[in-house]
Order: C-alpha cells, then structure tokens, then sequence
C-alpha cells in the first residue's frame, strides 16, 4: 500500500495534541476498553485496551478516545477517537483534526478567560494546522529516504520527522514561507551559504576562549569561497579596515527591512556583500549550522518562530557562552567524568547598536566533534535521543531504539529484557548519573531535554553523553562566589544565576520529565520493558546515588522522588496563553504540576505532601 503522509501527520498530530490535553487540562475519566464497550455498545478500535471519557463542559461535548498503550509516564498510544450524538446518544467516530478543533474550542470556551483569548484562540489554531501540513511536507518527501536509518550525526538531527514527543505544535515554523523549507528545513537537507555583511570595525562586538578571534573564524569561512566577485569585495573591504559579520540568509532578509540598519547602510557603515563560504546545513533546532568540513557549528538569529519562540540570540547569552566555555575548560569535571560531554560555544560576534541589546547580528560559535564523520547504518555513530527514541516513520515498524535492542539481543543471544537493561543502565551512567553530580559538585545544571541531547553508541550501546546549548545553563545562587572563582567572566552572567528551588524544579522537568520518562516510554511503547521495572530501576539508582551528594544534590533526588506532584512544562499551557518562553522573564514557560511516577513513599522523606519543598525533604535526610 502507497505510503499516506497525511494519515501519518494526522495521527502523529493527534498523539502530541491529545496527550499534552490529557497531562495539563483534564485527565478524563478511564474505562477499561471492554467495559465502555459493554457499557455503551459501540465495537472500539481492537487495538484499545483502554477508553479515556473526556466530558468537555464548556462547549456541552463529550468525546471518548481509544487507547493502545497506557503510559505510566505520559505519553499513551491512542488510537479512534469517538463523538457522542446529543441527539441520538450514537458514539460516532470522528477525525482527529476535528478533536483537536473541538479541545481547542473547549480550552478558549471558558468563561473567566480574558476578552482577548479569541486572538490566542486564533494564535493556537493557525499554528496547529500549520504543524500538521509542515509534517505532511516532511513525511511526504522523506519516508522512504535511507539516511533516516543512518547513525551519523547531521542525518540524526535531520531525521525527527515528528518533533517534540509532548508539543500541541511541534512542526510549526511560524515565519519560514513554504517554499523556503526546502532551503533551510532540516528535514529537507537544503544546503545553504551564510549570508555576509561588513561592518566599520568600531561597531563591532566581539569576545573569544580560542586562541582566535570570533572574527578571524568568520572571516575564515568566508574565504572558503572561490575566487569570486564577491570574494574579492570582502577582501577589498576588509583591507580598508572593516570586519565581516555573517548571518542566516532569512535573517538577512529580515535585517535589510529595518530602518536603523538602512541608515547605515546608506552611510556604507555597514556593507551588504552576499553569500560567500562552504555550503551549512540545518541541525534539528533550524538556527544551529552546520559544515562538514568545519570544527565548529555557527548559532545564529532567524525570524522564525518555532515551537514556542521567535529564535533569535539573546545578548547576555554571549558573553554567557564564553565564560561558560571558559568554566567548563578549568573545572576538571569533564576529565572525572570523560564519558559525559558538554558542547562549548566558546566566541561571539555581533553589531553593537545604540539603545539596543539585539542588533539582529548576533553569532555564536559552537564546538563541531562530529564533522568529517563518516556514513555508518550499523551499531555505531552518534544519535540525537530525539530521534533514537520518536515513533517510526512507517507504521507498524520498530523504533530505532528498539531496531538497535533487537539487533543487539540476537548479536549477543541475550533475551531482548536483558539487553534493554543493559542499555538503560549504560545509557544511565552516561547521561542520567554525571548531570546529578555535575549540580551536585559544581551547582551547573542543564536544560537536559531530547533535543539538546546527543549519544555516541559503541557497539550498539551509549558510550557518551554530549550536552549543547548556552540558553540552557543554570547556575546556582549557593554555589555563586566558588564559581565566580573558577570564571570571574560570570559577574557579567547575573541572568544564569538561580535559587537553588528553582533549579531543582526546572532541571527535574528537562532532565527526567523530558529526558528520562522519554527513554523508559520507548521501551514501554516498544514492549521491551515495562515503565514500571524501569521507573524502579531509576528510583534504586537515584536512591544509591544519596550516600555520594552533598546537600544540593540530596535536595534535589529528594525533590525527584518524595514529591508526589512536580512541576512540569506545559507547552500546551504556554501555546494557549501565546507566551513566548525566550521573551518572558527568566525564560519562564507556563509550568504546571503533574503526579510524580517516581514518587516513593518513606519515613527519610517526611510528610508525603505535593506542595513539600525541596529543601525541607533534603534537611530530613541529612
């Protein structure tokens, strides 16, 4: 049968929407699947084990949707989704794109909500449809492609068709024209050239932890080009003095509107040359670059809005990158703990304007371990966990997790339980352990989520953790004057400090929430092991982990497991109010509180209450 992108991107679109609402709206009310059916006399879907009642109050509608696979950690396999007739009292089935109009209308049909909701309501549903036909284009072009399967790091980022395993929106690209995809989509491999501009030097911002000046390394680029009519206008203008800044081609489209950037270009203090260079190539963020051919990755500003935010590079986030570099060089936890990685974006360059934080040509320079890497479909190479753990492009196929478990299990003749613990286990010691003991020794946490989360798999099983990312570092007010110590560069990062409550919030929702609960939900979903053996094995290892912490890090395992409810990111929440999480203060998404799978109770842990801070439970086990 002819592959069908748009029931793939109908039924992908239905799985993110619908479980997002199940987690941060309304539960519903659960019935077994043969008892509904008894109940209601309607023959469900086979496959639903489980039937979710939703009583949508606000608009007087009642849906029921199928269920294959119930999560523990919440991300469930649904299947048909059913709409009761008021007239009739018939269960009729119905598409998903009509739910998810009809739980976008529920959400919006509140009564206390503010008179501008019916904006957002808007908002929430362009950006929906968007999504989904973002997705269809994706699928369509890429199902049958073989670098989908292939382990070497640019076709991993390029290969998560589907996106964020809980987002409303997860393929909106709220900005980029449909024709532009094919340009700048990493889903659709374009290949690209950085657009160059140069700038009276004086204007120009720029900081380093190379032996190189952020812009000798852009102007290396640039003179990758052949020689070329452009190139020699770039040579020309920087011998008379001038520095070439470079930028996304969509960002400079967008830059040449702006009527402060006219004026100096129209005072030729600033020169629009064009796209020189080596062809750059859209890792799974859009705005992160990269070059085979070079040691290092460009981040740069697109006015594009993805997922929850416009991507642009803030200002305090470079300076934030190189003192960070700089810290994470010198404090010899990397060297104690080999297997886990953190990406440095060790320089900047950008166009200082008056009156104005963001000049728009803000670039970051980002470590590259990966380029030069070769093609490789087996048991080894580097992988996004987004993509090693996202559903199958082909329905009724294996994961790419559990494709690597099977090949593994028959490889070694162990069963297919064993060599998923294994995996967990190793997978646990490289990427789970080292992030605890990172905050625990140096106060640094990470914004650990899929996407900034790469592993290196030796034989099939992960070998090491790489961490990227400079907007996802967190510091801890505790821990300021010692590390202020080890990077005196951090007095200018006031922003990165945070109390270490709110850390210990924040980093449990990217680093198990995210991360964690995604793995052991794959091997759930795949039939591997049960999320309730691995959610054991986790609670042993955080619990083996207290003799070893000091009070920081007892706080925060204490806070992961004697919680009944966490705080949890909400990007349906945040979808619904339209916030845009890079722009609001402190980066602050809409959080909400979920129950906590983890949870354990114990006499160490004192009163079991959901509103228990971290802090009281970590001076009750010291």
């Amino acid at each position: 049968m002819a592959f069908q992108a748009r029931h793939v991107a109908d039924n992908a679109s239905f799985q993110a929407f619908v479980n997002a609402y199940l987690r941060e709206i309304q539960p519903g009310v659960w019935h077994s699947g043969c008892q509904w059916q008894r109940c209601c006399g309607l023959a469900i879907d086979p496959q639903s084990q489980y039937v979710i009642e939703l009583q949508l109050a606000n608009t007087g509608q009642r849906l029921a949707i199928g269920v294959a696979y119930r999560s523990v950690v919440g991300r469930h396999r649904l299947t048909a989704c059913y709409q009761l007739q008021t007239a009739s009292l018939d269960w009729q089935p119905l598409d998903s794109i009509s739910a998810i109009m009809l739980l976008i209308q529920e959400i919006y049909a509140q009564p206390q909500r503010r008179a501008e909701v019916s904006e957002q309501q808007l908002e929430l549903t362009a950006r929906t449809l968007e999504s989904h036909q973002i997705m269809t284009q994706y699928l369509q072009a890429r199902f049958d492609d073989p670098l989908l399967h292939s382990t070497r790091f640019i076709d991993s980022e390029q290969s998560i068709l589907f996106g964020h395993w809980l987002h409303p929106t997860p393929k909106s690209r709220q900005g980029m024209h449909r024709w532009q995809h094919a340009h700048y989509a990493p889903e659709l491999k374009g290949r690209f050239k950085l657009h160059f501009f140069a700038a009276a030097a004086e204007r120009v911002i720029q900081n380093s932890a190379l032996t190189q000046s952020a812009a000798q390394i852009v102007a290396d680029i640039a003179w990758r080009e052949p020689d070329t009519a452009l190139r020699r206008q770039a040579e020309q203008l920087c011998q008379q003095g001038m520095v070439l800044l470079a930028v996304h081609p969509l960002q400079a489209q967008w830059l040449v509107t702006q009527h402060n950037i006219q004026q100096l270009l129209g005072t030729e203090q600033l020169v629009d040359i064009g796209p020189l260079g080596p062809l750059f190539t859209a890792t799974s963020s859009v705005r992160t670059l990269y070059c085979d051919e070079l040691n290092y990755m460009v981040k740069v500003s697109i006015p594009v809005k993805i997922t929850n935010s416009l991507r642009i590079n803030m200002h305090y986030e470079l300076e934030a990158g190189v003192a960070l570099a700089r810290l994470l060089s010198s404090n010899g936890f990397s060297q104690r703990q080999p297997e886990f990685r953190l990406i440095a974006d060790p320089a900047y360059l950008s166009l200082a304007l008056p009156q104005q934080q963001e000049s728009g040509f803000e670039l970051i320079i980002r470590d590259n371990p990966f380029y030069q890497q070769s093609a490789d479909t087996g048991l080894a190479g580097v992988q996004s966990l987004a993509a090693l753990l996202q559903e199958p492009v082909l329905p009724a196929q294996p994961s790419r997790l559990a494709k690597i478990i099977m090949q593994l299990s028959q490889q070694q003749g162990t069963s297919l339980q064993q060599t998923s613990l294994d995996w967990f286990n190793r997978y646990w010691q490289c990427a789970i352990a080292p992030a605890i003991q990172l905050f625990d020794q140096l106060g640094i946490a990470l914004e650990a989520h899929q996407q900034n989360s790469i592993l290196e798999l030796s034989n099939g099983y992960p070998g090491a953790y790489y961490y990227r990312d400079n907007q996802g570092f967190y510091l801890a007010e505790s821990q300021r004057d010692s590390l202020l110590q080890l990077e005196p560069g951090l007095q200018q990062c006031a922003k990165l400090f945070y109390p270490d409550a709110v850390i210990c919030d924040r980093f449990s929702y990217y680093l198990i929430i995210n991360q964690l609960f995604a793995v052991i939900n794959r091997f759930g979903l795949d039939d591997l092991l049960s999320e309730a053996l691995l959610l054991q094995e986790a609670r042993n290892r955080l619990l083996s982990l207290l003799p070893r912490m000091s009070e920081r890090g007892r706080a925060l395992i204490a806070s992961i497991l004697y919680r009944q409810t966490i705080p949890c990111k909400g990007n349906l929440l945040t979808r619904v109010e339209d916030v845009d999480e890079l722009q609001a203060d402190n980066e602050l998404a809409v959080y909400t509180r979920i129950s906590n799978p983890l949870y354990t109770a114990s006499k160490l842990a004192g009163p079991a209450s959901g509103d228990e801070s971290s802090a009281e439970v970590a001076l009750e086990l010291a």
